[in-house]
């Protein structure tokens, strides 16, 4: 037997004022995206923001339905949106931010297991890493510099 030993690393900024400027703002506008998320369900508020490598900033924000399972998070309406309204431009960094209207989230919320899948297929199609920063509503900030840190061992097309 041969064991393979995965290890990872994620740089933590304690405040949102600790992020580099051009981050912050990305942050800023997650943050708003957030804030107008449609989750009468889960009452979990999720907005993401993604910068282009054309300049672009493209949102989104949870999108709930009572036939679950038919909402979308707020990564995928992104990074959908993206790829639909710009579908040669490259993700350069992606800022996601999560609250609840039951209790306040101060962990950093990192992306479920299918918007990770959904940012793989984009990382692997774009030849180029994702960085990835993330947070609850308030407090310390995750920096991701690849989706691959998150979900080693992806599955891709190459497997098919």
């Amino acid at each position: 037997m041969k064991e393979i030993k995965i290890v990872t690393s994620f740089k933590v900024y304690e405040q949102l004022t600790d992020l580099p400027e051009a981050v912050f703002s990305l942050m800023q506008v997650a943050i708003q995206a957030r804030n107008a998320a449609y989750a009468p369900y889960s009452q979990f508020n999720v907005g993401a923001a993604l910068r282009l490598d054309n300049g672009e900033i493209v949102i989104g924000n949870n999108q709930e339905n009572a036939a679950y399972p038919s909402g979308l998070c707020a990564e995928r309406v992104a990074i959908y949106q993206a790829g639909a309204k710009y579908p040669n431009a490259k993700i350069v960094e992606m800022a996601i931010t999560a609250t609840s209207q039951k209790h306040k989230v101060t962990d950093p919320i990192p992306p479920c297991g299918a918007c990770r899948q959904s940012i793989a297929e984009y990382e692997i199609r774009q030849e180029q890493p994702i960085a990835i920063y993330f947070m609850g509503e308030e407090g310390k900030i995750l920096k991701s510099d690849s989706l691959s840190d998150l979900l080693p061992l992806t599955f891709q097309k190459s497997h098919l």
